[in-house]
């Protein structure tokens, strides 16, 4: 599974409304953007192709920009327009705020989804993680093209993914915690320290 290509499209066109409205994709943890943080990740674990759906930002080198009609429409259209982009067989779709998002996670999502639709990360409680997923192409555009509600997992949910749970080195945070609040934003940064 490892030889087949894959890229990652990047859902990072969000509001931000539990923060208060500020740009979640650009806020800092460890040094570095939450979205640049999920591209490094990705890039590291070989992906041939990077989509961000969401506002164009500097500094993130070979990375193609996108935006959905319109802008902030949710997560399903910013899928479908991501998914308008992506050339390679294998995709992770993946939250712009995954600051401890590892190169590793990605490699086990793509192994594990071998032979079927996908793979999702579950977090510790085994909740699946639908924005931490590596899922076939042609499978998402299918269902993507029949689907017509609003909800991430109403669309990826049917597809049945294997549910892979990485659990954390002691002392090392999760690679599935995202932020979406400020006290999600304050326990990364803590983590970061």
């Amino acid at each position: 599974m490892s030889q087949d290509p894959f890229g990652i499209i990047v859902l990072a066109g969000g509001r931000g409304t539990r923060l208060g409205g500020r740009d979640k994709p650009g806020l800092v943890v460890g040094g570095r953007t939450l979205l640049g943080a999920v591209v490094a990740a990705g890039t590291a674990a070989g992906a041939r192709q990077v989509i961000v759906v969401g506002p164009e930002r500097a500094g993130l080198d070979g990375v193609s920009f996108v935006a959905e009609e319109p802008p902030g429409a949710g997560p399903v259209p910013a899928l479908r327009r991501g998914l308008a982009e992506a050339a390679p067989p294998w995709l992770a779709v993946l939250a712009a705020d995954l600051p401890f998002l590892r190169p590793g996670d990605l490699t086990a999502l793509l192994g594990a989804a071998a032979g079927h639709h996908g793979a999702v990360l579950a977090d510790d409680a085994g909740r699946p993680q639908w924005l931490v997923g590596c899922w076939r192409t042609g499978t998402l555009r299918r269902a993507a093209a029949g689907y017509h509600g609003t909800s991430l997992g109403g669309l990826l949910g049917p597809l049945v993914p294997v549910l892979v749970r990485r659990v954390p080195v002691p002392g090392e945070p999760p690679s599935w915690l995202d932020c979406d609040t400020p006290e999600d934003l304050d326990r990364a940064r803590g983590w970061a320290r």
